[in-house]
């Protein structure tokens, strides 16, 4: 966890108003930090930054921290289990009267209500990122990779050439215990939308709902989170975290990796110059071309807060001016939801994210993980992955499990 209170500026009488925001985006602390001293200058209003994510899960954080009876101005949901959460908590403000709201189609729309509720934190995405210049030098295009197929082809002759390539593994990836989000809700959707159409992508997660798995379809995802898991560096895989398996990607350890755009703030802290770019996580015989977009994370104004005027005002001021925009896309790097931002993300993965976005809706599948009830992925899915990982089972083991967890959902 980082956090950081700001209690004023030298020279300057503040108005006494202080809010709290909590971030589940490491990645961005520095950045969100800064911008909350910019809009203490300009307004006078105090803000605290609490961040939680990377090995420090942020569901069980919040949840400890409204448990202890504080609450903050704004937090974050990422769907449908987190918003039930706030709902039952009384913490949802209604933002229908929002004027940022007719600059974005991806607020978050209640559920139960019809009212808009959540301020689109930013446009996200993820596949299996690549750095290009290993794959130039190993003579693989990554335009071949839409397929299992073709995943396993380039696996397979980078492999062979690890030595030659300077390589410890072929893909940076981490099932160790911390990094379930990566396995039991990010791997997780691309069992739930891959190859879905973008607007009709609740196929597989209605049947999870229901307690039901197709089994070819997860036999064949197993197939594949069994590949990477083979090809990436074992330590690194079972026992490393978040910033392992950034570091080894980062330092050329390997060709791929399993993460997000919002990743790009820390490897431009590291200094990477190299071009990245994202191939689908295509674990079907047929051609998926496509990656996963979505607005995954909401701001909610606390309804149980003490200053939630203040905190909408925070949240209108990000959306409509350009220190705000400035913010989202120059220094946090995010690819802004909003359709007035016209500045271009300055990390790799997220020009990636907006390239493959604007190719339309048959190259994006849709973020269903956060659907899911609350602490299943990460809780109960999430630890099949590490026993595959660890070998403790193997393929038709991770099948039989996965199924058998997804009954308990009946």
């Amino acid at each position: 966890m980082i956090a950081a209170v700001f209690t004023g500026c030298p020279g300057r009488t503040a108005d006494g108003i202080e809010i709290t925001l909590i971030n589940n985006k490491v990645e961005i602390d520095g950045a969100l930090r800064a911008f909350a001293q910019l809009y203490y200058r300009e307004t006078g209003v105090r803000v605290t930054v609490q961040s939680f994510g990377g090995e420090t899960p942020y569901a069980p954080a919040i949840a400890a921290m409204f448990a202890s009876g504080f609450e903050p101005e704004i937090f974050v949901i990422e769907g449908a289990a987190g918003y039930e959460d706030a709902r039952r908590g009384g913490r949802i403000t209604n933002l229908d009267n929002e004027p940022w709201l007719a600059d974005t189609d991806l607020a978050y729309i209640s559920p139960t209500t019809g009212n808009i509720v959540g301020f689109p934190v930013a446009i996200e995405g993820w596949g299996l990122g690549y750095n290009r210049d290993i794959l130039r030098r190993a003579g693989v295009d990554p335009a071949t990779m839409t397929n299992i197929a073709g995943i396993r082809a380039a696996f397979e002759r980078i492999h062979g050439m690890r030595s030659e390539l300077g390589l410890d593994g072929v893909v940076s990836m981490a099932a160790g215990p911390g990094m379930e989000w990566v396995t039991g809700l990010h791997a997780v959707n691309a069992y739930l939308t891959l190859g879905l159409p973008y607007a009709d992508s609740t196929r597989y997660i209605d049947m999870l709902l229901r307690g039901e798995v197709n089994q070819q379809r997860l036999r064949h995802f197993a197939e594949y989170m069994d590949l990477l898991f083979r090809y990436s560096i074992p330590l690194s895989l079972t026992v490393g975290g978040y910033d392992t398996q950034l570091g080894d990607f980062a330092t050329g350890r390997t060709a791929f990796i399993h993460q997000g755009n919002w990743t790009d703030p820390v490897f431009a802290d590291m200094g990477i110059t190299w071009e990245m770019g994202y191939v689908p996580h295509a674990f079907l015989p047929e051609t998926t071309d496509g990656i996963f977009i979505g607005a995954p994370s909401f701001y909610i104004v606390n309804g149980r807060a003490n200053n939630i005027q203040a905190a909408k005002d925070f949240l209108k001021f990000m959306a409509t001016t350009p220190a705000g925009h400035r913010y989202m896309v120059t220094e946090a790097g995010a690819v802004a939801a909003f359709r007035s931002v016209t500045l271009q993300p300055p990390g790799q993965f997220s020009r990636a994210v907006q390239q493959w976005a604007g190719r339309g809706s048959y190259n994006m599948y849709a973020w269903q993980q956060n659907e899911m009830p609350d602490g299943f992925g990460m809780g109960t899915l999430g630890p099949i992955f590490h026993l595959l990982a660890t070998r403790q089972i193997d393929v038709d083991g991770f099948v039989r499990m996965f199924t058998e967890a997804v009954a308990t959902l009946r």
